[in-house]
Order: structure tokens, then C-alpha cells, then sequence
């Protein structure tokens, strides 16, 4: 690790999300417009070395990496110990 000393720091995040239609009509949607990360650090270090630390921290977090690089999804459905195909949300390999 880099040895670097912060008295204080915090990290906010906020999303803007979105969430249609209707669970009963069966046409409910929801995602994601945006995504803001707020870093608020105090520290006796050079603002080269945090900025550094905080690079580093962005490119190691997997939520952030997911979130900006689309990655494959697969789900399974199980009902009563039995796997289930539904179409549209399980894998049929």
C-alpha cells in the first residue's frame, strides 16, 4: 500500500434514478440516469499523492467499474428447491 496519511475523508454517492410504469399492469421499468461520487479529504499530503490515491481507488472499485462498463448478466429461478425457466430472465444454456 502507498503509506498515506488523511485525518479525515469521506466518500458521498448519488444516483439519478428513474422507476415507470406499474408492478399490477405489468409493465414496470427502472434504471439508472447517473451516478456522482463525492470525495471530501483532508490531509497533510501533497495534492499530487491524493489525487494519485483517488485514482487509484476509483480504478479498484468494482461498483464503479460495473456501473461504467456493461457486464453480462445471468440469473436463476428456483421455486420450491425446482430451477425454473422464465423467458426473457434465465439462462437456457
Amino acid at each position: 500500500m502507498t503509506k498515506t496519511t488523511f485525518e479525515k475523508a469521506s466518500c458521498r454517492v448519488e444516483f439519478d434514478y428513474f422507476l415507470k410504469g406499474s408492478v399490477l399492469k405489468g409493465d414496470v421499468n427502472s434504471g439508472c440516469r447517473r451516478v456522482r461520487t463525492h470525495f471530501k479529504v483532508e490531509s497533510s499530503e501533497t495534492e499530487e499523492k491524493i489525487l494519485n490515491i483517488i485514482r487509484l481507488a476509483k480504478q479498484g472499485c468494482y461498483a464503479e467499474q460495473m456501473v461504467q462498463t456493461a457486464v453480462p448478466l445471468t440469473s436463476t429461478v428456483e421455486l420450491n428447491g425446482k430451477n425454473l425457466d422464465l423467458e426473457g430472465i434465465t439462462d437456457t444454456d
